[in-house]
């Protein structure tokens, strides 16, 4: 049996793996916060919860890097909040959340399907990225802004987090049998 920590997944079915499962859940992440996915990989990959097989993944190992792409999610995060912050569907926020849902997406897939699992990722981003809009618009109409924006960011991080990260909550699931 392979040693490496990626290797025994005992979160696999749950996160449906066969199903791209996570690849999905991280684009929806980056339709909602664009920086977000290019955290919680370098979170994963210091963790070991993500091989170091994609271009420049090697960069998030260094503790400086990883901090920066916290900082500029805590920023963004922060941004978001203002009054005069861009709506998440201009042309820079679709681009910018395109290239981290593809990049996330393509280090969350199997590595025999990173082309389909970085799509897969870029296509939920886009849509959610319209469609978060819509349900933020409507609960800042009842909410306000800053509330909601602080609901989003959580509900958004941890998500990223945990599908980023699952030996998180994996300790939970039973682990798989090899016969």
């Amino acid at each position: 049996m392979d040693e490496r920590p990626w290797s025994r997944r005992p979160h696999a079915a749950f996160f449906g793996e066969h199903f791209m499962l996570r690849s999905f859940v991280i684009g929806l992440v980056a339709g909602q916060r664009g920086i977000t996915p290019l955290t919680v990989i370098a979170t994963a990959t210091r963790r070991e919860e993500v091989p170091v097989e994609l271009p420049l993944q090697k960069l998030m190992l260094n503790p400086v890097i990883a901090a920066g792409a916290a900082a500029f999610a805590a920023a963004e995060m922060a941004g978001d909040k203002m009054k005069t912050a861009p709506d998440r569907t201009m042309f820079v926020g679709l681009a910018v959340r395109s290239i981290t849902a593809a990049y996330a997406g393509a280090a969350l897939a199997p590595r025999d399907r990173r082309v389909l699992g970085a799509a897969i990722a870029v296509a939920a981003a886009l849509a959610s990225s319209y469609v978060g809009l819509a349900a933020r618009k409507s609960a800042m109409r009842r909410f306000g802004q800053t509330g909601t924006g602080f609901v989003e960011d959580a509900i958004v991080f941890g998500s990223g987090l945990v599908i980023a990260n699952p030996s998180l909550i994996a300790r939970g699931f039973p682990r798989e049998r090899h016969c």
